[in-house]
């Protein structure tokens, strides 16, 4: 089930009107638990049992760990958690790749195998829900984080479905307490989580679905190698696609949870003005960036080790990183190009130390940072290397002269668009979603929602999945 769906709005509202009915607390959240489950086996009803693999294997670890006093036994009853939650990510997602990839090493010594075939779907949101109950026990173990006291409230936590399949990454200490006490959505909340599940619905639907979408699909899967303008174009057609579609999905989440009365962190905050990548990582994707920070970063060494361990920590942590977005060396490129460009900037920022610069250059360097960042979308859109070299050959304008790729229509209408996102996000740089909603007259407001929800109903989409559903 996909928020962008007639079907979900039916499930919300059922589900809303539950969450309002004079129950018991326990009730409620037992309704709560039965929603996310549905919601969840809609796509696939036999991976439910991995939800539940998963809940039962950290619940008993994590009670195990507390009660636990040998170092060894408490070290053991991680690992358990570690090998369940990891082994099946491993198996879903990487069992065909890492086959792959052992096919072609036995090749280079001489050796032909040919791996069995591999027609394992791949459980929607394993990436996220694993993420989320590995935290638990991780933290437990590091003392971090008392256990939850009610396994209702922890089995909640895993499956709650505003954030099951993609996010933004809940730590337990940030949502089990809130299943503790009663919570309905007051009239402001339902009111403001409306205000950003119309908008989140405008970015998926209207941005990243009927624009943008289709004018990256015909650059990225032409038959054509591009000219220099098709593939900026078509790559910043991506950039903004996957921006709208993301955080529409993670707005969408928010205001969804708000709704019911639970509040869920920002999971982006104008990624497109970041000046810097460091600045982008605490923009884009931040409960990811804030995961891999505490549970890669700091892990392998952070900066507390030295400047090459510091190094290496930064390149390992975007490495993995990039390999969590998807089995492919695709996506190892961006995440290894990301880890590089933090890298470099590291370097910069220690020989520059004393450098404050000017509006003018703020300015510079944010385009800057925006143009490398889009070289890494090549990678992470291109469905091969070759693919990949190919775009950028052509934004470099080496390709053979073909006919254009792209009609004026969605060549003008990407530009619109992706340009007007970008000076969204410098205007709002330094400020909320939040802050601007209750500080926008009420009237114009009133009127660009309307118009927004009325894009999305005579919006000719056809229900696509969000695209990190595939992570």
């Amino acid at each position: 089930m996909v928020f962008n769906s007639l079907a979900f709005l039916a499930f919300f509202a059922i589900v809303l009107a539950l969450h309002a009915m004079p129950f018991s607390w326990t009730t409620r959240k037992l309704n709560l638990l039965i929603a996310s489950y549905l919601f969840y086996a809609a796509w696939n009803p036999p991976f439910v049992i991995l939800l539940w693999i998963s809940t039962v294997v950290d619940w008993f670890a994590a009670q195990k760990l507390v009660h636990a006093e040998r170092p060894l036994i408490r070290r053991a009853w991680m690992l358990l958690s570690v090998v369940a939650n990891l082994g099946m990510l491993a198996y879903f997602k990487y069992g065909h790749f890492l086959l792959e990839n052992f096919s072609a090493l036995m090749a280079t010594v001489g050796v032909h195998y040919v791996p069995p075939a591999w027609d394992i779907v791949l459980p929607v949101g394993i990436s996220f829900y694993t993420f989320a109950t590995l935290s638990y026990t991780l933290d437990i173990y590091l003392r971090r984080a008392l256990p939850a006291r009610k396994f209702l409230d922890y089995a909640l936590f895993v499956t709650f479905f505003p954030h099951l399949v993609a996010g933004p990454i809940m730590r337990p200490t940030e949502l089990v307490p809130q299943f503790e006490q009663p919570r309905r959505g007051t009239a402001r909340q339902l009111q403001f989580g409306l205000v950003l599940i119309t908008l989140g619905l405008f970015q998926k639907v209207v941005l990243a679905d009927s624009f943008l979408g289709k004018a990256a699909e015909m650059v990225f899967d032409g038959p054509g190698a591009p000219g220099a303008l098709d593939a900026w174009i078509g790559t910043l057609a991506f950039s903004g696609q996957i921006f709208c579609d993301f955080a529409g999905y993670s707005t969408i989440a928010i205001g969804v949870a708000m709704c019911l009365g639970f509040a869920m962190p920002d999971n982006f905050r104008f990624p497109y003005a970041a000046v810097g990548f460091s600045d982008f990582w605490r923009r884009w994707h931040i409960t990811l960036s804030s995961w891999l920070r505490d549970y890669l970063y700091i892990p392998l060494g952070g900066n507390r080790h030295g400047e090459a361990r510091t190094y290496m920590a930064l390149m390992g942590t975007m490495l993995l990183g990039g390999l969590w977005h998807g089995a492919s060396w695709t996506f190892v490129v961006w995440g290894g190009l990301h880890g590089l460009y933090l890298s470099v900037e590291r370097l910069l920022r220690r020989r520059f130390a004393g450098y404050r610069p000017s509006p003018l250059a703020v300015l510079g360097l944010g385009l800057l940072t925006y143009v490398l960042i889009n070289v890494t979308w090549v990678f992470f859109r291109a469905r091969s290397f070759a693919g990949a070299w190919t775009m950028l050959r052509g934004m470099v304008g080496t390709n053979a002269v073909a006919p254009p790729i792209l009609p004026t229509m969605y060549l003008v209408t990407t530009a619109v668009i992706v340009a007007g996102i970008v000076l969204a996000h410098w205007i709002m740089r330094r400020r909320t979603l939040e802050s601007m909603l209750q500080q926008a007259p009420a009237v114009p407001m009133s009127l660009a929602l309307g118009v927004m929800a009325f894009a999305v109903v005579t919006a000719q989409g056809d229900g696509n999945a969000f695209i990190y559903f595939q992570f």
